[in-house]
């Protein structure tokens, strides 16, 4: 995961949703239960920068040489996740489940049936965030993306989705690098078309934040929206009363198992103030009972019974759940792991996504809705 680098203030809370249902399958003792008290799950931590497709190569090589992992939770960023897969994971037959790499492009990687996600591709979060908008009566806007995988294609995505509503265009859709100390060309360029509201999808400890910082300074524009790499409290930390009315699209949902992690997340001391948090427990989640299915933490096993307990038939396993559906898997039955985030994965290995709407109110971002 990306523990350095753009998205680490998300890292944290994404990192402690996936060792959530490690330590719960842990405790249970169910797992493999043939061994005296189960065997334990343990999470081996490595940091791909987010950013940096050598580095993340670099710490997947390490997870599966040297640390001889089971399996992969992982990556955050896309560009990180398609590195690691197609360079590492794939060639050495490890699966991996990502809870945020949302870009399109993932869904046509050559991966074995090796890499899934639990988070929904950013080919859907265009589509809601235009419609969103074009409800909402805005129909001009500039974009500003963050320039790798993830905001290519959210950009391309949501710019299709934008204008193919009514008289809706976008004036300007337009990258920026992440690591970069001033960002006034791109805010000049943004400011000049004229647009009242901008669209920043990026990340929101690097570049984006500085893009929306050097926008509200310039008085160019009267609102502003982003995706989910956007949301998170560190960015109204950083920018305040700036972007009080913000909007934000990120992956959630208001449906039983949403409901009933939110309840296992608070009991585990887990700050429900980001993204992909109920993702990366579902990840970890698919992991541990592919484990059981196959009776063998074995990586091709586990790579051939992902699919067995993410779809139907079975009994429908949501959060906190975890100890009842290694039970039925070790009696024979079957189970249909829906988990936080309504997990069922198509034959790519995505999932169809639900969206929340967020805004930022009084310090603090409100969810108002589901989309």
């Amino acid at each position: 995961m990306g523990f350095t680098g753009p998205i680490e203030s998300l890292t944290v809370g994404i990192a402690g949703g996936a060792k959530l249902a490690l330590k719960e399958v842990t405790d249970s003792k169910r797992l493999l239960s043939g061994y005296p008290g189960g065997i334990r799950l343990e999470a081996v931590d490595a940091d791909t920068t987010c950013v940096d497709a050598a580095v993340a190569t670099s710490a997947a090589e390490r997870l599966v040489n040297s640390d001889g992992v089971a399996a992969i939770v992982g990556a955050l960023c896309s560009g990180s996740s398609i590195a690691s897969a197609n360079n590492v994971a794939i060639p050495n037959g490890v699966v991996m489940v990502s809870p945020a790499s949302t870009s399109p492009a993932i869904t046509g990687l050559d991966d074995n049936g090796l890499f899934s996600r639990t988070a929904p591709s950013d080919a859907r979060q265009g589509q809601v965030l235009a419609s969103l908008l074009y409800g909402m009566g805005i129909e001009e806007v500039a974009v500003s993306y963050v320039n790798n995988d993830y905001g290519k294609g959210f950009a391309d995505a949501f710019m299709n989705a934008f204008e193919m509503q009514g008289q809706a265009v976008v004036l300007l859709s337009a990258g920026h690098e992440g690591d970069k100390a001033d960002y006034s060309a791109e805010v000049a360029a943004l400011a000049a078309t004229g647009a009242e509201h901008l669209v920043v999808l990026g990340y929101l400890n690097q570049g984006g934040n500085q893009i929306l910082d050097g926008a509200i300074k310039s008085g160019a524009f009267s609102s502003y929206s982003g995706g989910d790499g956007m949301y998170g409290q560190s960015l109204i930390d950083d920018l305040g009363d700036g972007i009080e009315g913000m909007i934000v699209t990120a992956p959630g949902g208001d449906s039983v198992g949403a409901e009933m992690w939110k309840a296992v997340a608070t009991a585990g001391g887990l700050s429900l103030d980001g993204p992909f948090q109920g993702e990366a427990y579902d990840a970890a989640a698919l992991i541990a009972l592919a484990i059981q299915a196959a009776g063998s933490a074995d990586r091709a096993a586990i790579a051939g019974s992902i699919m067995t307990v993410a779809n139907a038939p079975g009994e429908k396993i949501y959060p906190g759940q975890l100890s009842k559906a290694l039970d039925i898997i070790r009696d024979g039955g079957d189970v249909d792991y829906q988990g936080a985030s309504e997990v069922e994965l198509n034959d790519a290995g995505d999932p169809p996504g639900a969206y929340q709407q967020h805004v930022a109110q009084g310090g603090a971002w409100v969810t108002v809705g589901s989309l």
